[in-house]
């Protein structure tokens, strides 16, 4: 009997892998997702509102396409920044190719440990 829809596959041995995710991808297109719903969502109200009770002056209509295409640009600019941000929390490579950077580093933690303790004696 033919098993409909089961893979052949071992699920230890996926499990046992690191599963890489493209986070830049991903969120990009919750960004797309979040920001059609925001457009689609104010469409539908401004229609109402204007059937209903209708746009009065010019400058109304003017600052519809800010209010559309504003919040989602800036909710874009502000995840930019935040990749950004958290992208100088990664390791320097500079570091790993001279380690004797970070030696330096800890010999002049290492002189203020035992100057401290010299001076509490």
């Amino acid at each position: 009997m033919p098993h409909f829809g089961l893979s052949h596959r071992e699920f230890e041995a996926q499990s046992r892998q690191a599963m890489k995710v493209n986070w830049r991808r991903g969120l990009f297109r919750v960004w797309l997702l979040l920001s059609a719903a925001w457009i689609m969502g104010w469409v539908v109200y401004l229609l109402v509102y204007g059937i209903r009770a209708g746009f009065q002056s010019s400058n109304e209509l003017l600052a519809i396409p800010v209010l559309l295409i504003g919040p989602p640009i800036a909710l874009m600019l502000f995840g930019l920044v935040a990749g950004w941000a958290f992208r100088g929390f990664k390791p320097d490579p500079a570091a790993d190719e001279n380690p004797s950077a970070d030696r330096n580093h800890a010999v002049n933690v290492q002189t203020r440990r035992e100057f401290r303790w010299s001076n509490d004696r």
